[in-house]
C-alpha cells in the first residue's frame, strides 16, 4: 500500500471516530489519536487543547451532549513527507448536540505521525462553526 493510501485510510478511521462520537460515543478517538503530550486540537467551537488528556476529554465532554451526527471530509489533499502527513479539507454534514442541529461546513487541516502503531492524528485545527456556537450558546440560554 502507498503512504498516500495509508493516510487515506487513517483519515477514514479519523472520520469514523469522529462519526461516533458525533453519535454519542464517548472514547471513540482514542484508537486514532496520538496519545502523546504535544498533541493539539482547534475546535469549531473555539479553543485549543494541548496533550492527549486534554484533546480526548474534550471530545468525550461532546460526545456526552451529542445524539446524531454526519460529518464527512471533502475536497481532501494530501501531502506526505517521511513520518509526517496532512491533509486538508471541507468537514461538512450535520450534528445534533442537546436535541439542537447544527449544519457543519468548515476548513479543517489534519496533520498525521507515523507511530509503531501506524499513523495517528497529532494535530486537528478547524475553522470556527457560527452554527455550533449558535447551538451551544442556546443549550446555555435553556439551562
Amino acid at each position: 500500500m502507498s503512504t498516500e493510501n495509508e493516510i487515506r485510510s487513517a483519515s477514514a478511521a479519523f472520520y469514523g471516530a469522529l462519526n461516533r462520537m458525533a453519535r454519542g460515543e464517548a472514547g471513540a478517538m482514542a484508537d486514532v489519536w496520538s496519545h502523546c503530550p504535544s498533541v493539539t486540537a482547534l475546535h469549531p467551537i473555539g479553543g485549543r487543547d494541548t496533550g492527549w488528556t486534554a484533546v480526548g476529554g474534550s471530545f468525550d465532554r461532546v460526545a456526552g451532549i451529542a445524539s446524531a451526527g454526519d460529518i464527512r471530509l471533502t475536497e481532501q489533499h494530501i501531502n506526505v513527507a517521511g513520518d509526517m502527513a496532512y491533509e486538508v479539507g471541507i468537514e461538512t454534514g450535520s450534528l445534533t448536540l442537546g436535541g439542537l442541529s447544527a449544519r457543519i461546513e468548515q476548513r479543517v487541516t489534519n496533520i498525521y505521525r507515523r507511530e509503531p502503531a501506524g499513523w495517528r492524528v497529532v494535530h486537528h485545527p478547524t475553522d470556527v462553526s457560527p452554527a455550533m456556537l449558535d447551538v451551544l450558546a442556546r443549550l446555555q440560554t435553556a439551562a
